[in-house]
């Protein structure tokens, strides 16, 4: 399947600010702050398509979990598609985003790399804002984020990618509840940037 998808991406979890899973000034960072991580993650699709399947304004959420030290270190995920997309749409999200379809930065995402459990795929009302400073899954979870945390450091993060730099923020809200996952924190790290997958890198 040929596909490409562009737009906005927020994350945050539970580490500190700045998080050291990041590439800082770069120097590639290292493991969690407390070792056991976990947070959501959130992508706005400004420009998209799969195999002639219109993706554009369309959102997606993975809300994660991980543990430094377990072997592997593999992630527990729910994967969240947005709910204004039809059935094709949604399964093409949702292929590409668990590494079904390929695509070289995909490949290489944490959570299709190493050994993960998808807990389970939902729909959901997904808004990433335009300034990209605030993220809403349903009822379920959301990310706010105000303070920049990066002093004037290039930082970058590579889920989006290494290849471009962002704002690391102190999050303001990180909330999600929904199982198997529950949490609401305040004043730990957040992220914004761009992104760009592909099915040809």
């Amino acid at each position: 399947m040929s596909w490409r998808i562009a737009g906005a991406y927020l994350e945050s979890c539970n580490c500190d600010a700045i998080c050291p899973c990041r590439m800082i000034d770069g120097i590639v960072g290292a493991r969690s702050t407390y070792g056991i991580c976990y947070g959501l993650l959130g992508w706005r699709i400004d420009e998209g398509s799969a195999n002639r399947i219109d993706l554009s304004g369309l959102g997606v959420a993975l809300a994660c979990r991980y543990d430094d030290d377990e072997p592997g270190s593999p992630w527990t995920i729910v994967l969240y598609v947005d709910e204004r997309g039809d059935d094709y749409q949604r399964a093409a999200i949702e292929d590409i985003f668990l590494g079904r379809c390929g695509g070289e930065h995909v490949l290489k995402l944490p959570w299709v790399r190493k050994p993960s459990e998808v807990v389970d795929v939902r729909t959901a009302s997904i808004e990433l804002d335009r300034p990209g400073r605030s993220l809403r899954v349903g009822r379920v979870g959301s990310i706010r984020v105000s303070r920049r945390a990066d002093d004037d450091r290039v930082v970058a993060c590579g889920i989006p990618g290494y290849d471009r730099g962002g704002n690391e923020y102190y999050a303001d809200e990180l909330r999600l509840d929904d199982e198997p996952f529950g949490w609401e924190l305040e004043g730990n790290c957040a992220f914004a940037t761009t992104f760009e997958y592909t099915s040809q890198g």
